[in-house]
């Protein structure tokens, strides 16, 4: 690349999405500059990350450790910010080029609105921003004239497949699933799995809160109502699939009937770069696929039954309005109680239904009914665990 390099704002540096993004730009310091990195509470790494980046800023969502960092970064010229409105507002920035979401949950809605009406392009990995207001997020960004890029790794397969095909009707497209640890398990088997089962992902390494939710299929829940809003589709246009080898990432069908698919081995690190590289693809070290060590791909239909995040998710998007937003709600609780070992694995399903069933559907939500709709439903799941 020549000229200018591109500067990054990386909200959640020191996530799994966040620390791989700094080992892609580390692998590529004459494409791009580090402009702005934040983190929730990991004060240490957070530091450690500013003395070998050298960012403009940082903010620590947690003004409980704003000092600690203040003091280990005073030798470095960088302004250090504490709190959730500075998160919000240092996305502004005028030397911000992309702005890179890997918040966890329903934190990365505000600062994602916030970077997009500055009209910064994102590089979406929250999936949850869209998940509890894609409506209001897409509008706006068409409005600013703003590009979503998305991180996942299923939704960027999706991307680089209709890359040069923007023109061509989608007839469907199919989100690929690994099955998580208990693929093949039946209700009955899950009754008494423990949290550190459910944190033992076979193919990807991700946080806590992700991995629990590919464990119930709540993520590629969440998947599937994200790709509605990334790729303007309708729920029947979406089909998932589980593919246990985890290699064919996902795929699109035209309406010609053929199928492309984005195939490779997992590992984040490459939609992250695609996602924060686009148009162009740079050249990278990661492992390279074998065919010969992949013998066998196979592909089987999801258990929804077992599995019943996945039906309530399409069922999430069907009712649209604030459901997905009370349906994301409810699963942030659930899946918090479950790694404080408070709730079961399957009562976590049954914790979100109930608040689908009791809370207040508003078709056409505002800002401000998301954020209620958000605070309220936390409020009746954790009475229903009592």
């Amino acid at each position: 690349m020549t000229g200018q390099k591109k500067r990054i704002a990386i909200l959640g540096s020191t996530g799994s999405i966040g620390t791989q993004a700094l080992q892609v730009i580390q692998s590529h310091r004459d494409y791009f500059e580090v402009e702005v990195l934040t983190a929730q509470n990991n004060a240490d790494l957070l530091i450690a990350q500013a003395k070998k980046f050298k960012p403009n800023t940082v903010v620590i969502a947690n003004e409980d450790h704003y000092i600690k960092v203040k003091e280990a970064l005073l030798a470095d010229d960088v302004k250090v910010f504490a709190g959730e409105n500075a998160l919000a507002s240092v996305v502004q920035m005028d030397s911000i080029d992309l702005v890179l979401t890997a918040l966890v949950g329903f934190s990365g809605l505000k600062p994602t609105i916030k970077a997009i009406e500055a009209g910064k392009n994102i590089a979406l990995a929250n999936k949850e921003t869209l998940v509890v207001a894609g409506d209001l997020i897409t509008s706006l960004a068409r409005q600013k004239g703003v590009n979503i890029y998305p991180v996942d790794s299923e939704h960027s397969a999706i991307f680089q497949c209709i890359v040069g095909e923007f023109q061509n009707p989608i007839e469907k497209i199919i989100l690929t699933a690994s099955g998580g640890p208990f693929r093949g398990k039946k209700r009955e088997e899950l009754k008494n799995v423990t949290r550190a089962q459910a944190l033992k992902h076979p193919n990807w390494n991700m946080g806590a809160k992700v991995t629990i939710d590919s464990a119930t299929l709540m993520n590629k829940g969440l998947e599937v109502i994200e790709a509605k809003w990334l790729f303007g589709l309708k729920a029947d246009q979406i089909e998932v699939v589980v593919h246990p080898q985890s290699i064919i990432h996902s795929m699109v069908q035209f309406c010609d009937g053929s199928i492309k698919a984005q195939l490779g081995l997992p590992d984040m690190r490459l939609p992250i770069q695609f996602a924060m590289t686009y148009p162009e693809r740079l050249n990278s070290d990661f492992p390279r696929f074998d065919f010969s060590k992949y013998p066998s791909l196979t592909f089987e239909k999801p258990d929804t039954e077992s599995f019943r995040n996945l039906a309530l998710s399409f069922e999430a998007l069907d009712r649209g309005g604030n459901m997905p937003c009370v349906l994301n709600a409810a699963n942030e609780v659930a899946v918090e109680e479950f790694l404080s070992e408070k709730v079961g694995f399957l009562e976590m399903t049954d914790l979100v239904a109930q608040c689908m069933g009791k809370m207040n559907f508003i078709a056409r939500p505002s800002l401000d009914d998301y954020l209620e709709t958000d605070k309220e439903t936390r409020i009746k799941a954790k009475e229903f665990i009592k």
